[in-house]
């Protein structure tokens, strides 16, 4: 480990340090001896690095500090080989160092041992030196000077030396044995935490709700603790199964809302049961950076909106009365990822912000939704809101019970009154969702109804402007 010559101002609320760095037997390798850096982020904070570096490696067992590695690097997936001696470079031992060199840190390594303490004086300046002890550095430094104990020390603290397990960076060290010495290429390949990505989304819709202009960017947040400089950067779409760990990591940190429309920068191929996208040039991923990238822009992709009226199974198992007045109706847009729609690439999972102009032209936010992955020729389904001038009411307005002895053999018929109210300027369909449980069959209704799925009933109801439609229907039950 390198010796160091290290001065510590305890006094005031900032801390200053001075290093003299003198060299010691390990060989340290920084990002200066950095060649190429590739950089594949999966959706779930995991990355996986290859830095490839030039070391000059003496013959013989050396040992080999890789500096500046991430900070959330996983030490058990880290594997280094040399790309210029594949045969002739063989790893003993490797051990990860992220016990960093802070103030704090160096004056914990020194509790039981001597420093020496430095006091000024304020008149002269002249520096007076005593011997003393570190006791303690919980929440501040106890200090044993002769047959005192002193806390709250004015003044600085010399230290002799910076312990052998304190880095001033993440550094992971390898004990190789190399059968010749001389320039080589290593690549060293792990995984780490503290890379993460995910998929935003801005779409814009036109004036008459018939199509969309859509946007897709890569939005990356680097908190592992080191920097990768002009990196291959690639992106794995897809639900990779881990181990989970028992530590939660943090989350990245959410960006602006709404981003500027750029050319798309990232180039997409399958890979495995995933998705790969790739960016076309190197980009620098800083420590403590979040950085956009172009992923797709798409004009003119038609939708479909809807308005929806969605039931519950609870309705048609009791004698229920009122159910609710001036009920929600949900708004939905949904558009296929189709090439003959504009789109047809395979969408990674994130959130989808749709606006659209108001008479003056200004773009106004009218809601989001999230999307999971979604392949080419699948649809998209978004929920931006509840309608302000479409309404419902919903009341039972029969109920029997026709048979049965136990909640397994029960028999039920029922009958219900929807209001539908309208008050645009122009008429809308309502799409009524009804989950009827058990055994069932609609015994009457105003409007014809589709059997959606096993126990949904669905209806298609449409609304004059300024006006109102009521749906009744008539269903038996049997559990």
């Amino acid at each position: 480990m390198s010796k160091w010559v290290l001065s510590v101002l305890l006094s005031g609320t900032v801390v200053f340090v001075s290093l003299v760095p003198v060299l010691g037997k390990e060989i340290v390798s920084t990002l200066d001896d950095q060649q190429e850096v590739a950089v594949t982020i999966y959706n779930d904070n995991l990355a996986l690095v290859r830095d490839q570096r030039q070391v000059d490696l003496p013959k013989g067992t050396v040992d080999l500090a890789l500096r500046e590695v991430s900070a959330r690097i996983r030490p058990e997936t880290a594997l280094l080989r040399s790309l210029t001696s594949p045969d002739g470079l063989t790893i003993l031992e490797q051990n990860f160092d992220f016990d960093l060199l802070t103030p704090h840190k160096l004056l914990e390594k020194y509790v039981g041992k001597d420093v020496q303490l430095v006091r000024t004086h304020p008149e002269t300046g002249e520096d007076r030196y005593e011997t003393a002890r570190v006791l303690a550095a919980n929440d501040g430094v106890v200090l044993k000077i002769g047959d005192r104990i002193e806390t709250g020390v004015p003044g600085r603290l010399v230290y002799p030396d910076v312990p052998e397990n304190l880095r001033d960076r993440p550094t992971l060290v390898v004990s190789l044995d190399n059968e010749k010495a001389g320039q080589q290429t290593t690549e060293l390949s792990y995984l780490t935490g503290g890379l993460g990505w995910r998929a935003d989304y801005v779409a814009e819709l036109n004036q008459d709700d018939t199509a969309l202009d859509l946007s897709g960017w890569v939005t990356l947040t680097n908190q592992s603790g080191t920097t990768y400089r002009n990196a291959l950067l690639q992106l794995v779409a897809g639900d990779v199964n881990r181990v989970r760990e028992e530590v939660r990591v943090r989350r990245a940190v959410m960006m602006a809302d709404s981003m500027a429309e750029a050319a798309p920068q990232m180039r997409e191929e399958g890979l495995f049961e995933y998705h790969l996208y790739t960016l076309q040039r190197p980009t620098t991923i800083r420590d403590n950076q979040t950085k956009q990238v172009s992923l797709l822009n798409a004009a003119g992709v038609p939708v479909h909106k809807e308005f929806r009226l969605q039931g519950s199974p609870y309705y048609y198992r009791g004698r229920q009365g009122d159910l609710g007045q001036k009920l929600k109706i949900g708004v939905f847009v949904e558009f296929d990822n189709r090439k003959d729609d504009n789109l047809g690439m395979p969408l990674p999972k994130g959130i989808v912000r749709v606006y659209k102009q108001d008479t003056d032209g200004r773009p106004q936010f009218i809601g989001e939704d999230r999307i999971d992955h979604t392949p080419e020729n699948e649809t998209v389904r978004l929920k931006l809101g509840d309608a302000f001038d479409v309404t419902a009411s919903r009341k039972q307005t029969d109920f029997r019970k026709l048979g049965g002895d136990s909640r397994y053999n029960y028999r039920f018929e029922s009958a219900y009154e929807i209001k539908l109210k309208n008050a645009k300027d122009e008429e809308v369909t309502v799409t009524v969702v009804e989950p009827v449980p058990g055994d069932w069959h609609v015994l009457e209704e105003s409007h014809k109804h589709s059997k959606a799925s096993a126990d949904t009933a669905l209806w298609k109801i449409t609304i004059p402007a300024k006006g109102e439609t009521t749906l009744a229907y008539r269903v038996e039950v049997k559990y």
